[in-house]
């Protein structure tokens, strides 16, 4: 249809210009002239104007059915994702409330983290969805149907009907100041020559005013399509912006969730002392540092050695060291139960010995930090 229209226009705009060279070629009597003609300079510019206007909405019109259709379609497979997400939640918590395993917890409750953000984030995309129909798709589509539109549309329409039907009337103009001419003196041929050329006149004149009222309804309705359509494409963005922030921020808590209890599975397991190991030696302390004995009852330093400490403990009496991992301890004394005695960080006391690892080599920094 479009390339239709511009056929037409383009055979009009032809014709006018036949008739102006028709004109120039007989010459104007005292009846008419170029004047009667109805493609003058301003007019052209004013019928110009219509027409790019009218492509200009027209193609407004079919990119705002564009982006409501994409929402549309966009929701239609949004929700589907939605019901699918929430299936695999209620899934996922379902397991992770049974706890069948025999060996642990750590997938149990790694489920249930999974269910309450996949939850969550099916939300998050149920609201966005919400916001893309509420403030994209509903706006665009009352747009596309609306009135001032269509009415815009209608007077640019007339306007070019009867824009065809001043063409009609000025080649009919023409022809009586041909028979004019051709007849000098006939009454009647002067008296239909004057009705046909006042007829054009008239036409002129309302084509005019209803161009200029076209030209008007159009221009604003071109500034409100604009407007309204960047309008909600910035809604669009901000929504789907909003969603993905959100996301992120779940996701990030989950992940954090998640490995967390991945170490928690695959760290070594911490040496126990339990029931099976009994409770450290008593020894004296001398000058405020304690330190062991050995067989003679004297301190002996010769088998004093470092240990990397590998398990965080906590101190359960006042003889006991309090150890964190990659804490370094001057090893002093080792016995059969299990138990070793040293000093770290200016403090001496018991400590389970499965707790550090020997070393023989450390930096000069580390040691400094052990007194």
């Amino acid at each position: 249809m479009e390339a239709i229209r511009k056929q037409a226009t383009r055979l009009r705009e032809q014709v006018a210009r036949q008739q102006q060279a028709v004109l120039k070629q007989f010459g104007a009597g005292g009846y008419g002239g170029s004047d009667n003609l109805v493609t003058d300079e301003a007019e052209l510019q004013q019928h110009q104007r219509l027409e790019k206007l009218y492509m200009s909405t027209r193609a407004g019109k079919h990119y705002q059915r564009d982006i409501v259709r994409g929402v549309e379609g966009y929701i239609v497979t949004g929700s589907k994702q939605v019901e699918i997400g929430t299936k695999l939640s209620e899934d996922s918590r379902k397991y992770g409330a049974e706890n069948t395993c025999t060996s642990g917890s750590t997938l149990s409750r790694a489920a249930l983290n999974y269910s309450r953000a996949r939850a969550q984030m099916e939300k998050e995309r149920g609201n966005m969805l919400k916001a893309l129909g509420t403030q994209v798709a509903e706006p665009l589509r009352a747009m596309v149907m609306g009135a001032p539109l269509e009415d815009a549309r209608h007077l640019a329409q007339r306007y070019d009907r009867m824009r065809q039907e001043a063409e009609a009337q000025a080649i009919e103009v023409s022809k009586r100041q041909a028979k004019v001419r051709e007849t000098p003196g006939n009454a009647e041929n002067a008296m239909k020559l004057e009705a046909a050329e006042a007829k054009l006149q008239d036409l002129k004149s309302n084509m005019a005013i209803l161009g200029k009222e076209a030209g008007a309804a159009m221009a604003a309705v071109e500034a409100q399509q604009q407007r309204l359509t960047l309008q909600r494409l910035i809604a669009m963005v901000e929504a789907e912006r909003n969603y993905h922030q959100r996301v992120l921020q779940i996701l990030d808590q989950l992940e954090s969730e998640m490995l967390s209890e991945r170490q928690r599975i695959e760290a070594p397991p911490s040496p126990s002392i339990g029931n099976t190991m009994p409770p450290p030696p008593s020894y004296e302390e001398v000058n405020g540092v304690y330190a062991s004995e050995t067989h003679n009852g004297s301190t002996d330093g010769a088998d004093y050695f470092l240990g990397e400490v590998m398990h965080s403990y906590k101190a359960e009496s006042e003889v006991e060291l309090n150890l964190s991992v990659g804490d370094y301890v001057v090893v002093r004394k080792v016995t059969n139960n299990g138990w070793a005695e040293g000093e770290c960080k200016g403090k001496a006391g018991w400590f389970p010995y499965g707790y550090v690892e020997r070393r023989d080599r450390v930096l000069a920094s580390k040691v400094a930090e052990v007194f």
